[in-house]
């Protein structure tokens, strides 16, 4: 896949009035083109063939909203004005700080070759285990003792015996996310190797990740290119967003909803799309976090952000009734002032080498965390990567944080609650992952790195208790020994999760890439687990 440079600055700011007439069309209906139920994972034997691709797979860039030139950012942290105490240490025994799929890598099934670029770091955990899939390969690890269960296997191991494109094309881009009211466990990529364009989703019949599931694929054409793919679990469906392209050409975002019901039952599915405009893409489903469900009938939520602004839609699906199907929206929400770091494309200097990474601040960073709390609030947290020295196109003023939103939902309405940019030092921060525990705790992960580091992982947090728009000083799961390098690689990662243990709801697990010398397709990946003290 070629790494696309389309315009920047093509798309203005659209105000709430006039951007819904023209930001989709009508819902889109279709039936999965196959589904079964796969024999247990545990059992499947695979051939390593299957986790080789292509060496350097790089996502389409997207344009960018216009950036008022030289503004300042309106919302940088005054870390003199905080009193706060340190983000908690990494704990929890075994399982912090192990090393995930990448370079060194060894579990059951043998030792792990990297093989290709960036590893898309995903993961999530559930009852007993936490699952992590990098791009085209996966491992399922025992979240108490850190042993790896499972592993490493490609992610198309899921789809052995199912035929088609998700058996044969491992094409990565993959997502996991724990449905925490079912205990199902949804894995997916897609399948673009060859046409029509599938995204292949397995859901676990039980809470083992090693088992069974119900396994299903969606077809997008021939033509319509369904990249960056984002899952998040809702009651009444399973949400995933593209960015469509149309060979070269942005075609806006896809915002589909699957039929969670029946597919948990593993029975025959529908899914249910909208088609953005052009003016739209990288936009995020809200992913439920926490055991209360939102209000009954509440839509999904999907955000994306603009010129200084946030766009927020709702997506009601109706499986009875696809005529009462809706996208609202957008709703435009002002947000203090910011311009997308390295302008959205790459800046991010490494220590020992030339060689910069790519910001990925042309999009929301993953997840967009939902959580309805025990006192009847309902809250949406989300980040993505700024320039806090402003807009201007100086090299010298060229530098990336991580500016971060909490949204509040008053009977469906968002407002933004509370906002920062996390800028403590001039170190480069980005590719951020933002969630909360049960008690309005936030813990935020991301990558760090300048010309005196090499890449890091990092994450800071705060107290609900906190002042507003502040966040604690930062620890460190794994320092890197090395930089990337060579084969003019940019991109890193391309996303990073951080999601909230479902037993006590306290505790933040967060994976991410790094790497430990110098070097290109050599990458690494480090799991971490942590929680706030008084939360119990």
């Amino acid at each position: 896949m070629k790494h696309l440079k389309l315009a920047a600055a093509i798309l203005a700011s659209v105000c709430a009035g006039s951007a819904f007439a023209q930001s989709h069309r009508g819902v889109e209906v279709s039936g999965a083109v196959q589904h079964d139920t796969s024999p247990a994972l545990r059992d499947i034997v695979v051939n390593p063939a299957d986790f080789k691709k292509m060496r350097d797979r790089v996502e389409h860039d997207l344009p960018l909203a216009r950036v008022p030139d030289n503004q300042a950012d309106g919302a940088l942290q005054n870390f003199a004005s905080h009193g706060g105490a340190n983000a908690p240490s990494p704990g929890g025994g075994a399982a912090s700080g192990i090393l995930g799929v990448g370079k060194g890598f060894t579990g059951p099934q043998g030792s792990f070759t990297v093989q290709y670029a960036p590893p898309d770091t995903v993961g999530a955990v559930g009852a007993t285990q936490y699952v992590q899939v990098v791009n085209t390969g996966m491992a399922v690890f025992n979240k108490s003792t850190g042993a790896v269960v499972k592993g490493p296997v490609p992610t198309s191991a899921l789809w052995a015996g199912f035929g088609g494109g998700c058996e044969s094309n491992n094409d990565g881009d993959a997502t996991v996310v724990y449905d925490k009211a079912a205990n199902r466990w949804v894995i997916s990529q897609f399948s673009v190797s060859t046409t029509p364009y599938l995204q292949c989703v397995a859901v676990s019949t039980t809470s083992d990740a090693t088992g069974t599931y119900n396994r299903y694929a969606f077809s997008y054409g021939n033509t319509a290119f369904p990249d960056y793919p984002k899952t998040g679990v809702w009651p009444d469906g399973y949400y995933t967003t593209f960015n469509i392209f149309n060979g070269n050409t942005f075609g806006g975002a896809k915002l589909c909803a699957y039929d969670r019901t029946a597919m948990i039952n593993g029975t025959a599915a529908t899914q249910q799309c909208f088609q953005l405009s052009t003016s739209y893409g990288g936009v995020l489903p809200a992913d439920l976090d926490g055991s209360i469900a939102p209000p009954a009938g509440a839509p999904n939520y999907m955000v994306n952000f603009g010129s200084n602004s946030l766009n927020v839609w709702k997506f009601h699906v109706d499986w009875a009734n696809t005529a009462n199907t809706t996208l609202t929206g957008p709703t435009n929400l002002a947000v203090a002032a910011f311009a997308p770091a390295c302008g959205g494309g790459t800046c991010i200097p490494q220590s020992g080498v030339s060689q910069k990474l790519d910001s990925l601040a042309d999009r929301m960073m993953y997840r967009l965390a939902y959580r309805h709390f025990a006192d009847g609030h309902e809250s949406l947290v989300a980040t993505h990567s700024v320039n806090p020295n402003g807009s201007s196109k100086s090299p010298k003023s060229q530098a990336s944080a991580v500016r971060w939103y909490e949204l509040r939902l008053n009977n469906g309405t968002p407002s933004v609650y509370q906002q920062s940019t996390f800028n403590p030092d001039s170190t480069f921060r980005w590719m951020g992952s933002i969630a909360q525990d049960k008690q309005g705790n936030m813990a935020l992960g991301y990558s760090a790195s300048s010309g005196t580091i090499h890449p890091a992982i990092r994450y800071t947090g705060r107290l609900a208790s906190d002042p507003l728009n502040t966040m604690q000083a930062e620890a460190t799961i794994v320092q890197g020994g090395g930089s990337q390098t060579g084969s003019n690689l940019a991109r890193w990662g391309d996303y990073s999760a951080m999601t909230v243990d479902p037993s006590d709801d306290c505790t933040f697990w967060y994976t991410s890439e790094y790497i430990q010398a110098n070097g290109a397709f050599n990458w690494s990946t480090r799991i971490g687990s942590f929680k706030f003290a008084g939360c119990q």
